[in-house]
């Protein structure tokens, strides 16, 4: 079955202990937590203390998606906040074998995100040191934004490159039923979704997420 990853980016952040608390009630597999600095990604959302407030109220996996200039720099500060994936972009760093080893020497898991324009090509000299790619269906900043269907052909390459390999494909942006089914047809094993489970009962949305075909 999919597994289903909530962006906290959605969530109501004046009551984020209910919410993590719920989402977990919910069904989720994992939390997605977008961390922006106004520089790569035109908005801010928050940092390390937030992580850590988050942590102390659920069990569930934290995969925490560094949209940030120089992201080698504040890992160490996350992993100790309570993730347990550090998700960085290729164009964030000039020494992206460097900060993917300094995220595994770390004991956490390690991802790449692709941006719709960044080719899979780029993956090549580290996919035996990562734990998950990351494809973006949006351009990263804001949330609710429309799916970008051209990226279906890059998830169905992913899949064949990772194919026989412990890597989650992962999928964010613009998900909901609809655009589930597609990217889970293309060979996604794990669904980001935010503003369609928040705008909704969590549990119905993330079943409907789950039961898709």
């Amino acid at each position: 079955m999919i597994k289903i990853s909530p962006s906290i980016l959605s969530a109501d952040f004046a009551n984020l202990k209910e919410e993590v608390i719920s989402l977990e009630d919910a069904g989720a597999d994992m939390l997605h937590i977008d961390i922006m600095d106004g520089h790569f990604v035109p908005e801010i959302s928050f940092g390390p203390d937030i992580v850590r407030s988050m942590r102390k109220h659920t069990s569930l996996p934290f995969d925490v998606h560094l949209m940030i200039d120089k992201p080698e720099l504040p890992i160490s500060s996350y992993v100790d906040s309570g993730a347990d994936m550090i998700t960085i972009h290729p164009e964030s760093t000039i020494h992206l074998h460097r900060t993917i080893s300094k995220i595994k020497k770390l004991k956490v898991r390690a991802g790449v995100a692709l941006l719709p324009a960044t080719p899979i090509s780029i993956l090549e000299h580290i996919i035996s040191e990562i734990d998950l790619v990351l494809v973006m269906t949006v351009n990263p900043g804001f949330a609710g934004q429309e799916f970008i269907n051209n990226q279906l052909s890059k998830i169905s390459a992913l899949a064949e490159i990772t194919k026989g390999r412990e890597i989650m494909l992962s999928v964010d942006g613009g998900i909901n039923k609809d655009t589930a089914s597609l990217c889970y047809h293309a060979g996604a094993t794990t669904l980001v979704s935010g503003s369609y489970i928040f705008n909704g009962d969590y549990r119905e949305q993330i079943a409907s997420l789950k039961s898709i075909e």
